[in-house]
């Protein structure tokens, strides 16, 4: 927890305690069931899956540490290096998916356009990662962003794209629990390589601690910004 926030939280804890003297109240920064770590409460069907083995990181868990290069900002980019800085939102695709991805992709981006309108913009950092790095060439990359309506000049985007198809596997499916495997479509001059995937969305706070793991395919649009915004607001 960084400093500045465990001070806020003293503050307000302060005033809470006072006024638990004659009303029932919550620590303003903790989710209902009293997570320091969280601002949001805990989703739907959240204490029927705290038994299961969920291989990704769901609400409440720190999120994963690794580095992975951003080859449109040259340079390698930690997952948790906006740890105390900024939210961050992350998903995992490749580009020449027709089905889930441009959704998953959509997510982030509309949350990136929200926040360049409510001008929260510093807050937030943007991590799609690839699994498909053979196919998913920087040109490739910044082209599917700029057709999705990826502002890129917001200062607030990161392709992450994995070097090899192993470190991808690493990466994507050791580290953050999301499965992929190639699929039928093979590597023809006109045909790209299908994958059959997980689809998983990470809002995670400014602390590391994940928010909210949307799974089964991309979050609604409203759905997603005001969780991002409560996130924001709340902190």
């Amino acid at each position: 927890m960084t400093t500045e926030r465990a001070s806020r939280r003293a503050v307000l804890a302060a005033g809470a305690t006072a006024l638990a003297a004659t009303a029932g109240c919550v620590d303003a920064f903790a989710g209902s069931d009293g997570n320091d770590d969280v601002v949001l409460d805990p989703p739907e069907n959240h204490d029927r899956r705290t038994d299961l083995d969920i291989p990704y990181p769901t609400y409440g868990d720190r999120i994963p540490e690794t580095s992975v290069p951003a080859p449109l900002h040259d340079r390698e980019v930690s997952t948790r290096e906006f740890v105390g800085d900024r939210h961050v939102m992350m998903t995992f695709i490749y580009t020449s998916c027709r089905t889930v991805c441009p959704g998953l992709t959509a997510s982030l981006r509309q949350v990136q356009a929200d926040a360049v309108e409510r001008d929260y913009s510093d807050e937030m950092a943007f991590l799609p990662t690839t699994f498909d790095p053979e196919q998913d060439t920087p040109e490739q990359l910044r082209a599917y962003g700029e057709d999705l309506g990826v502002n890129h000049d917001a200062g607030n985007w990161y392709f992450l794209r994995p070097e090899t198809p192993e470190s991808a596997k690493s990466v994507v499916e050791e580290t953050f629990g999301v499965a992929f495997e190639s699929g039928e479509g093979g590597h023809g001059e006109m045909e790209a390589t299908m994958f059959q995937h997980a689809s998983l969305v990470l809002l995670v706070n400014k602390d590391g601690f994940v928010e909210r793991a949307y799974n089964g395919g991309p979050p609604g649009a409203s759905e997603a910004r005001e969780d991002a915004r409560a996130v924001v607001e709340g902190w």
